[in-house]
This record gives C-alpha cells, structure tokens and sequence, in this order.
C-alpha cells in the first residue's frame, strides 16, 4: 500500500476542485504567500509561492510533507531512479530533485538502466550537462549498494525500470515517490505525491520550487539550465502546451523568469538521425488503418535506437483520419543478451484513456504488474520476451518468432479497437 497516500486520496484531492463556499470572500486572484519553517535550511525560508486559490492546499501540503521527509534523511545517500528511457520530464525534474536534496545534505545519484536514444533527449543531458549516469545489470555487479539508505523514483512507478528488482533484493527502501501517471501498482514508500490529473511531472516539481523547496537564482549558471530542462519537459509532456492546464501554464510562467530560451532552442533543433528516419519510414510501410486506429510493428530495433519508436507513433498519429497510432518492434540488447517487446500509443482522441486502453490490451505478468500504462493523450508497454530472446543469427528463426510477435500484437489490440463485446467504453 502507499504508506500516506492511499488511493481514495488521489480521488478526492484534486488541483481543479471549486473552491469551498466558505471562503466564497477569499480574493481569487493569484496569491502570494510564504512557506516557513524553523527547522528549515535558510534559503527555504525565503521562497514563495505563486499558486491560484484553489491549487494552493494541495501544493502546499505536499511540499511540507516533502520538506518533513528530507528533514528526517539529513546526511543520506540516495539513488535517483529513473525509467529505462527516461524522457525530459522525468530526467528535468530528478535535476530538481538533486539540487533540492542538497540543501538537507542528501547526496543522491540520478541513474537509469536503458539508453538516450531520442535526439532531444541526448542534446539536453550534453547542453546542460544534467549529471546522469547509465547502470546496466553489469554495472550492478560492481556497485556496493549497502552505501545507500534509500532510492527514489520519479516520472514512474517502477514497472519501467529494470533496476527497481535490484534495490528490492538489497533491501534499499523506497523513500520518495513521485509521477503523473496512473497508479501501476502497490508500493511501501515514505513520502508519495501521485497526480494522474497534472500533465507533467515537471508541473509538481515548478509548484515545490514555488513553495520555497529551492530558491531559483538567475545568477546561478546550474538553476538556470534546470529551469530550462524543466521548461522542456513541461512542454514535452503537454504537447508544446497545446494539452496544458491552468497549473501548466502557471509552472511556465514562474519558469519562464529564470530559463535560457537559446539553450532550450537548441535543444528543440537537435535533428532526427538516419536511424530514426528508417524506424518512420517502417512504421509507415507496415500500418494498417482501422476505425481511425493506425497500427505498426517495425520489427527489430538495436537497444540504442528504442527511443524511435514513439518518434514514428508521434508521426503516425498525424495522418489523416487517424486518431490513435500504435508502434511496436522488437528491441534487442546484444551486450545484455535482453530483448523486449517496446510499444507507443498516441492518440488525440479525447474519450480514449491510453492507461485504460493498454492496461486492457495486454494485462500483467505472473505477479500482477501490468505491461503498460499510460497517461493523457500517450503510453507505452513493454513485454519481456524471456525463453524466445535471442538465437537471430538464424535468420529464418528471427523473421518467424517476429511474425508470431506481430500477430499476437496486432490480435489483442484489434480486439479492443473492433470489439464484439465492446470492453473499452471509450464513447
């Protein structure tokens, strides 16, 4: 269970609820106010928040909370996990994370087991020189995890993470737990703040800085370039803001006082390799459109060029008469002998629920977690291949287990995209 946050919480707490009758005479203009603590570093002290009314209970609530949990791991060491393929909202905010834990002398690591594949995401960790570190299962071996005195995950849940089984079995506890996505499943965790209804996680982090967690200097050349890392993932995540709410629009613009503009066009140029180029060429050879559903299995990727796959869902999904895209292909790991089944749903649909739709196309494993989830307008799965990973160097093994692959695929999505019984009641 979650330890503070149970789940009817998430369902009565809620960043557009109408402000109570009472306070009907409370100015509804945006509001200044002060977050204080006396047991707090002395920057914290100083901060502001700049919330609407009706945003700022559930802001300020959790930032105390956040601000008591690191108060109780002063002098800790921490991990920073991150999916697999972490995108610009989850590797912005773990930034954020960081720098606010070094203020209660928290050292924390920011890791992922998976690859940068996706250009903007490879420009943004090179131009700002965000600190990640990539950990594979061979670097596992070589680290002493005993050093650490708990891990964190942010913009996930775990299910996307090859590394949350190695922290399990060394027995590291989950200490702060933080995303926008749809709950995934039971975890024990200290400190939690779930919000499926806030479009980036990159919003949650800007309204703690707004509380006074971390004072942005614009003096200072590492807050500047997290502030435009977080601009990117704000925007990445609510689609260039076409799908951001008030919140949104609120974190951008106490943002907007402290990022680069220049750096974050220079991230947005970064140009789409060769690699990626032929994974949309694929995709486009492949799908087949039904019910404005357009679906494309683009085979077999190296691990490295994974990030391609929801570049050809993004470009799928603008097609005439296509509403939802789904791309998939196998993604194989020579130097881990690892291969996984990888997909990316888009949609503009506004009645279909990518979470709901995934979740029910693929279901779980053997101990209950799901293969995919999702959030507004985007997800994704992934689905092990175990026992039938590998052996492709006979070429007509690798073509007849993809074709397996693919049609199974393709069956269970179809299924739900033509019911018979209508299961998804995305009307």
């Amino acid at each position: 269970m979650y330890l503070n946050s149970p789940i009817t919480q998430f369902k009565s707490l809620s960043l557009t609820t109408e402000p109570n009758p009472e306070e009907a005479d409370i100015e509804k203009d945006p509001v200044e106010a002060t977050l204080k603590s006396p047991s707090l570093p002395p920057s914290l002290s100083e901060g502001t928040i700049y919330l609407s009314q009706r945003g700022n209970s559930l802001a300020q609530q959790k930032s105390e909370e956040l601000q008591r949990t690191l108060l109780a791991h002063r002098h800790d060491r921490q991990l920073i996990i991150l999916q697999d393929f972490p995108d610009p909202d989850a590797l912005s905010c773990a930034w954020t994370y960081q720098l606010i834990a070094q203020q209660y002398d928290i050292k924390s690591e920011i890791i992922y087991a998976g690859a940068l594949s996706h250009q903007e995401n490879i420009a943004l960790v090179r131009l700002t020189n965000l600190p990640i570190q990539r950990w594979t299962q061979q670097t596992l071996k070589t680290k002493d995890l005993s050093c650490y005195q708990g891990f964190v995950l942010i913009d996930n849940q775990g299910t996307t993470s090859q590394l949350l089984s190695a922290m399990q079995h060394a027995k590291i506890p989950l200490v702060v737990l933080i995303d926008h996505h749809s709950l995934q499943g039971e975890l024990e965790s200290e400190f939690v703040d779930i919000r499926p209804y806030v479009r980036a996680t990159a919003t949650i982090f800007t309204q703690y800085l707004q509380a006074g967690l971390l004072t942005l200097d614009s003096s200072i050349n590492q807050h500047v370039k997290c502030a435009t890392a977080l601009m990117h993932g704000l925007r990445s995540d609510t689609n260039r803001l076409m799908q951001a709410q008030e919140e949104d629009f609120m974190a951008a613009a106490y943002l907007s006082r402290f990022y680069d503009a220049q750096l974050l066009n220079a991230i947005l140029q970064a140009n789409r390799s060769k690699r990626v180029m032929d994974v949309i060429e694929r995709s486009l050879k492949n799908r087949i459109v039904q019910n404005n559903f357009s679906i494309a299995g683009v085979g077999y990727l190296r691990y490295d060029d994974r990030d391609a796959i929801p570049q050809a869902a993004d470009f799928l999904v603008t097609e005439e008469n296509v509403h939802t895209a789904v791309v998939y292909g196998i993604v194989h790991d020579e130097d881990e002998e690892l291969e996984i089944v990888i997909g990316s749903l888009r949609t503009s649909k506004l009645t279909l629920d990518p979470d709901e739709f995934i979740k029910e196309a693929f279901g779980q494993d053997s101990t209950g977690r799901f293969f995919g989830g999702g959030r507004t307008s985007a997800g994704g799965f992934e689905i092990p291949m175990g026992f039938l990973s590998g052996s492709n160097e006979n070429s007509a093994y690798a073509k007849m287990k993809w074709e397996v692959f693919d049609a199974q695929i393709k069956q269970k999505l179809l299924r739900l995209v033509n019911p018979r019984d209508n299961p998804i009641q995305s009307e």
